[in-house]
């Protein structure tokens, strides 16, 4: 289930990253006022933007839903995480050496 999970969300994603990619910025209108006539062709002159815009909606909602289920699936008790946990253990530090006996206290000479 999470697997299934996992691959839509990914190719959601993807869908999502193509869709914002195609859509056109706010100034490119002003390019077809200067003769670049095939401007948003593809949709008609009016619907291309709100269908772009209800795409790009739609697709951020299942993503978001996604990203959810994702998120409690993987954080229920019981299941394995995406990404391995590795605990290091550090070896403990050794205690520093204490100073000989006889030895002249740091900066007295003898």
């Amino acid at each position: 289930m999470t697997t299934l999970l996992l691959i839509l969300h990914v190719l959601v994603c993807l869908a999502l990253i193509a869709i914002v990619l195609i859509q056109g910025g706010k100034g490119a209108d002003i390019g077809a006022v200067f003769g670049a006539g095939a401007s948003q062709t593809v949709f008609g002159a009016s619907g291309g933007q709100s269908f772009m815009g209800k795409l790009t909606s739609g697709v951020a909602i299942v993503f978001m839903l996604t990203s959810l289920l994702l998120a409690y699936f993987y954080a229920s008790p019981g299941s394995s995480s995406i990404m391995p946990q590795t605990v290091e253990q550090a070896a403990p530090a050794s205690p520093a050496p204490a100073p000989a006996e006889n030895a002249p206290p740091a900066g007295e000479a003898r």
